[in-house]
This record gives C-alpha cells, sequence and structure tokens, in this order.
C-alpha cells in the first residue's frame, strides 16, 4: 500500500500556510526576477527589509508589491540592518503602518557588519517590546537553545536560529544545537541564514524543522528560478523523510534479501 504524500500546512500565528518554504526578496536583478522565483520556490510568505525595499515608502519609486502583491502572499517586514533594538523596533512599526496593521513581522538584531551574526542581548530586549505591543514576532537567532527558549518564553511566534552566516552558503554547521532547539520548541523552529544549496534544505527539515527560509541561495545561483524549483522540492522531501522516518544507523551491514527462509 503506498503512502500518500503528507500535506498538513505549516502553522504560524494561527495561520496555515501550504508551503515551509519562506523566501527573501533581495539581491534579484530586478523585480521581474524576484516575481519569478518566487512563484517558482511556491513559497507564501515573502521576507521585506524594510530599510532597503520600497514598500510604499517611496510613491515615486517601483515598489515591492507590484511584483509580490500581499493580496497573494504574506509580505513579512523584518529589520535587516538594524543593529540596536531601538532601530528595529521603529522600523517594524513602520513596516506595520505600510502593511495595515499587519502584526507578523520578523525581528533580526544584527552584532556586526563582517559576521551579521545576531546581537542576542538587543534581540531579545526588542522582542519583548514588540510581544507587549501586540507583534506576532518571529525571530532570527543564535543557534544557543537556552537563549531560544527565552524567546520562546517571551511570547515569540517562530525561532528562527542560523545554520551558518547569513549569506554564507556554508550550510548546516551544529545540527546538534538545532536538534536541541527543536526538541523544546513550544512554537515552530525554521532554519534562517545559511543554507546554500538543496541539500541543506532537505537535512534542515529532516533534522524535524519546521520550515527553512533562505534568500542569497536562490537569488545567488546561477539560474535562480530553477534553484527556486529545487528549494521547494527538497523541503517538501526532507519533510516526508523526516515524517516517514530514517531507519537506525548501524556499524554492520544489513542484507536487503535476508538469508533465513532462502529457496536455495
Amino acid at each position: 500500500m503506498q503512502t500518500e504524500p503528507i500535506n498538513e500546512g505549516l502553522i504560524i500565528a494561527g495561520k496555515t500556510y501550504r508551503s515551509r518554504l519562506l523566501v527573501g526578496s533581495g539581491k534579484y536583478k530586478d523585480l521581474e526576477q524576484t516575481r519569478l522565483a518566487t512563484e517558482a520556490s511556491g513559497a507564501e510568505i515573502i521576507t521585506v527589509a524594510i530599510r532597503r525595499v520600497n514598500i510604499g515608502q517611496d510613491p515615486n519609486a517601483p515598489s515591492l508589491l507590484d511584483a509580490v502583491p500581499p493580496s497573494k502572499y504574506t509580505i513579512l517586514p523584518n529589520t535587516a540592518g538594524c543593529y540596536n533594538a531601538e532601530d528595529a523596533i521603529y522600523t517594524l512599526q513602520l513596516g506595520r503602518e505600510l502593511l495595515g496593521g499587519q502584526k507578523l513581522c520578523k525581528l533580526e538584531v544584527l552584532g556586526d557588519e563582517k559576521t551579521l551574526f545576531p546581537n542576542m542581548p538587543e534581540t531579545l530586549r526588542a522582542a519583548k517590546v514588540l510581544v507587549k505591543d501586540g507583534f506576532d514576532v518571529m525571530v532570527y537567532c543564535s543557534d544557543d537553545p537556552i537563549q531560544a527558549r527565552m524567546l520562546g518564553d517571551i511570547g515569540c511566534v517562530a525561532i528562527m536560529p542560523l545554520a551558518s552566516l547569513i549569506g554564507s552558503g556554508m550550510g548546516i554547521l551544529n545540527p546538534w544545537n538545532l536538534s536541541l532547539i527543536i526538541a523544546q520548541a513550544k512554537v515552530p523552529v525554521l532554519v534562517d541564514a545559511g543554507v546554500g544549496t538543496a541539500s541543506d534544505a532537505a537535512i534542515a527539515m529532516e533534522l524535524g524543522c519546521d520550515g527553512v527560509l533562505m534568500n542569497t541561495a536562490i537569488a545567488g545561483a546561477r539560474d535562480p528560478l530553477r534553484m527556486a524549483r529545487a528549494m521547494g522540492l527538497a523541503v517538501q522531501a526532507g519533510r516526508e523523510a523526516f515524517l516517514a522516518g530514517r531507519i537506525e544507523k548501524k556499524f554492520a551491514a544489513s542484507p536487503s534479501s535476508p538469508m533465513a527462509g532462502r529457496v536455495v
């Protein structure tokens, strides 16, 4: 009997999404490529850096919302480029206003320009203020299980530990920490940053992550549209493998055709 694919959705802040792949909107050559790659990925949540991308701040310039309209996608404002809690809070308040009061947002407070590693004290401080202000906060963080748990306790709706440095394409460097975060989490855990190719996305899902967010891995590929399709398939395959349950690793061979009951 063949098992049908399991199409249960990703639930974030009470809303169900069919796709477990989230994509960014930066680094494409133009808005048309952004549109095509987003469609090819199958993603339904699209992140936008409020400090860098126009979604209405400049009425005289092309808007990202013309390429990925809010009627079709959930636009997720993020605080890319913010290095302290105050800037991040203000940026998301602006994003909420531009998107008609939308509460869902992505918080990231960076530590420095070289590593783009999260500044966790400032991230925690901003998260507390934003949750109290009514935001549904998805939060980029280090892969520290203790601080991830603290963000969950604050009331963030999704925890988003990095796999490796933003834009590095180095893949998942510490699967053990990710596993610890997943095991304790009461909200969705999504890998954010460091994915380089489809196998990285599949591994994240096989570990038990609820989803994967990426930008550079798609936008920086030689063929962004083909890579977008590959990432969508990889996330689906990794999720199916996780639900199916992998075989136990052994230090001995195990024949596919057992010797017991052999006919000759």
